[in-house]
C-alpha cells in the first residue's frame, strides 16, 4: 500500500494519497486546489487516481475534489451525514457512516466523527494485502496531534449561534464512541499540522496513534474521567481569531467550487498598460515584497501580499474576491515565480489575475506613512489598532489600542472610526503591512507603528531605564 502526504505550508493542510501498488490504482483525500502535485505524484508512483473525496465542508482554505475529479474522471464522494442543512450542493456520491470505498486491495471505510462540523468523516484504512484490520485513520480536522478541531468555527465564520457548544459535545461523544474503540496501534494521519488556524495548539509531529493520544493528549484525562463539561470548557477557551475568509470558504466548499480545469501561463504585462489600468481603477496590484521594501515605496493603492510562504494566508486576509472584481497585477520577478504565486492564490478561491509584472517602473508611488513609538504618545489618533490575535493582545499591548485581527479586519470596518487617523500594529509590522494596505485601499487613513509592538515595547524599556537611572 502507498500512503504519501503532500503538505502545503502555508495553510498547514495535508492532503494524502493512499494507493494499492498491485492495481495501481489511487483515492486522493482532501486534495487542494492546485491539483499539480497530485497528477505528478501519480505519475511517478505509476498510480491513477480512480477516486476523490473530502472529510468534511472546509472553512480554511478552497477544496481541490472536483477540480482532482474533473481532470482524472475519478469518481468524487463527499459525506452525506450531518442532516439536512449540511448537505453538499454539487453532484457527487454520498459516504455515510461505515460505506466502505475500495481501491485495489486497500479499503477506505468512513468513520462519522462530527464535532469539528456536523458532517465530519475520518478515514479509515485497511491494506488488504497485509491484514483484515484497520491499521491507519485519517482523521481531517477530528484529532490533530496533540489537539482536537475547533468546534466554534460554524460560529466564527458561518453565522452560527452558539453551536460550538453542540459541537464540543459531539467531539466528546466522537472521541469517546469511535476513537478511542480503535486499537492503539493504528496510525492517525490529521489534515493540519502546526500552524493552521482549526485549532488552537497542534503539534508540528506530523503523525500520531490512537495509544499515543489515549496516554497523551490534552483532552486524555476529560474522557478517562468522563468529564464532558470540563472538556468542553477547556477546549473552547483560548482559541485564536478565525480568519474571516473561512466564511467564504465554506459557503463555496460546500456549494462547489469552480472548476478552473487547464490554465494557461500568466502573461508579463507592460508597465504602460499597467498604469493606463491603474489611473482607471481597473486593476488591483499586489506587491509582493518584505514589508521594509515596501516602506521605501510602493505602488498607490497596492496591497502589500508578501511572497513569503504566507501568500495564501495573507491573500485571504488582504482581498476579498466577492466584493472586488478588479484582476489581480503580481509583482514578480519572472514566469516561474508569478504561476507559484497565482497557485498559492487559487487555494483560497483568488482566481482573477490578469498577469505580472517584475518591476516598478513607470508605476506611481507612494511610500505607507509611518509613525515611531515616541511619536505615538504625543500623536493624536482616532484609533490604536492591534491587529494581532486576541490572544496576544490579552498578553500585552499599548495601553489604549484597540483590538481587530489582521485576518477580520477588512470585513468589521463597522469597529473603525470613519474620520481621522488609525494607527496601527502587530508583533513584529509583517501582518500589520497587510491589513494597513487592505484598509488603505478601502479608504481608510491608515499610519503604522514603526517597529510595531516589538519596537514599541523596546522604546517602552529604554524609557523605564532612563527614568530608573
Amino acid at each position: 500500500m502507498l500512503l504519501e502526504r503532500i503538505y502545503d505550508e502555508d495553510l498547514a493542510q495535508a492532503s494524502y494519497m493512499i494507493g494499492c501498488q498491485a492495481t495501481g490504482e489511487a483515492i486522493v483525500v482532501d486534495a487542494r486546489r492546485d491539483i499539480a502535485p497530485f497528477l505528478e505524484l501519480a505519475e511517478t508512483r505509476a498510480m491513477k487516481i480512480v477516486a476523490v473525496t473530502e472529510t468534511h465542508i472546509h472553512a480554511d482554505y478552497l477544496s481541490g475534489s472536483r477540480e482532482l475529479a474533473a481532470a482524472t474522471g475519478a469518481r468524487l464522494y463527499v459525506s452525506g451525514e450531518g442532516g439536512e442543512d449540511w448537505q453538499y450542493g454539487f453532484e457527487a456520491e454520498r459516504l455515510f457512516d461505515g460505506t466502505t470505498i475500495t481501491v485495489g486491495n486497500v479499503s477506505v471505510k468512513a468513520v462519522h466523527t462530527p464535532g469539528h462540523t456536523p458532517e465530519h468523516l475520518s478515514f479509515l484504512i485497511t491494506d488488504g494485502a497485509f491484514s483484515d484490520q484497520p491499521g491507519y485513520l485519517l482523521s481531517g480536522d477530528f484529532v490533530f496531534s496533540g489537539d482536537l478541531g475547533r468546534p466554534d468555527l460554524l460560529d466564527e465564520a458561518a453565522g452560527g449561534v452558539d453551536t460550538r457548544f453542540a459541537g464540543a459535545r459531539q467531539l466528546f461523544t466522537s472521541l469517546k464512541e469511535k476513537f478511542l474503540t480503535l486499537p492503539d496501534h493504528v496510525q492517525v494521519h490529521p489534515g493540519h499540522g502546526s500552524g493552521s488556524w482549526c485549532g488552537k495548539a497542534l503539534g508540528a509531529i506530523p503523525s500520531t496513534t490512537v495509544g499515543y493520544e489515549r496516554l497523551y493528549a490534552w483532552w486524555a484525562p476529560y474522557l478517562a474521567a468522563n468529564d464532558e463539561e470540563g472538556f468542553v470548557t477547556e477546549l473552547l477557551d483560548g482559541q485564536p481569531d478565525a480568519h474571516a475568509y473561512f466564511g467564504r470558504m465554506k459557503r463555496q466548499n460546500r456549494l462547489g467550487p469552480a472548476v478552473m480545469g487547464e490554465r494557461g501561463e500568466l502573461p508579463e504585462l507592460s508597465n504602460a498598460d499597467v498604469a493606463e489600468d491603474l489611473a482607471e481603477d481597473r486593476v488591483t496590484f499586489v506587491d509582493t515584497r518584505n514589508v521594509a521594501d515596501v516602506h521605501r515605496g510602493t505602488v498607490a493603492g497596492s496591497l502589500n501580499i508578501p511572497d513569503s510562504g504566507k501568500m495564501a494566508t495573507y491573500g485571504g486576509w488582504a482581498y476579498d474576491p466577492e466584493t472586488d472584481s478588479r484582476p489581480l497585477v503580481l509583482l514578480a520577478p519572472d514566469q516561474t515565480a508569478a504561476r507559484r504565486m497565482r497557485d498559492s492564490l487559487v487555494r483560497v478561491g483568488i482566481d482573477n489575475v490578469a498577469g505580472f509584472t517584475p518591476t516598478l517602473e513607470g508605476l506611481p508611488i507612494e511610500t505607507p506613512e509611518t509613525l515611531s513609538p515616541e511619536q505615538l504618545q504625543h500623536f493624536d489618533a482616532a484609533l490604536v489598532l492591534d491587529v494581532r490575535n486576541k490572544t496576544e493582545h490579552s498578553a500585552g499591548h499599548i495601553p489604549g489600542s484597540s483590538q481587530l485581527s489582521a485576518g477580520r479586519v477588512l470585513w468589521n470596518t463597522d469597529q473603525l472610526p470613519s474620520e481621522g487617523v488609525i494607527v496601527s500594529y502587530c508583533q513584529s509590522g509583517v501582518r500589520n503591512s497587510v491589513a494597513a494596505s487592505a484598509l488603505r485601499r478601502a479608504g481608510y487613513h491608515v499610519v503604522e507603528l514603526e517597529g510595531s509592538y516589538l519596537g514599541w515595547n523596546a522604546w517602552r524599556d529604554r524609557q523605564e531605564t532612563v527614568a530608573a537611572s
